[in-house]
């Protein structure tokens, strides 16, 4: 039994781990990309510095920044928020609760 408890809590870091990894990868796939748009979108406002400054402020550059940031922000909760409310071990508890609904609704 407890070979099996420890296969379980092995799943379930290995699980967490590649969450992290995931949102990891997302946070720097975001930058990147976003630093490579707004470096195009300012490219030709460069003579001034006042010019340079009112294009980042501008909703074209602003957007997807904005856009991509919810998007990661919402990767985020589903990491390190809901985890910790809903325990880490909800995946495995819905799991065999369905299972056992399925199963006892066959007989």
């Amino acid at each position: 039994m407890k070979r099996q408890e420890s296969f379980s809590k092995f799943d379930r870091a290995k699980r967490k781990v590649e969450k992290l990894k995931g949102f990891y990868t997302h946070l720097g796939i975001f930058l990147v990309i976003n630093i490579l748009i707004t470096g195009f979108k300012v490219s030709n406002k460069l003579d001034s510095w006042d010019a340079f400054i009112t294009k980042m402020r501008s909703l074209d550059v602003l957007s997807s920044w904005t856009v991509w940031g919810i998007i990661l922000l919402i990767h985020a909760l589903t990491v390190f928020v809901f985890p910790n409310i809903m325990g880490y071990d909800w995946e495995e508890r819905k799991i065999k609760q369905l299972m056992e609904e399925e199963l006892n609704s066959k007989d």
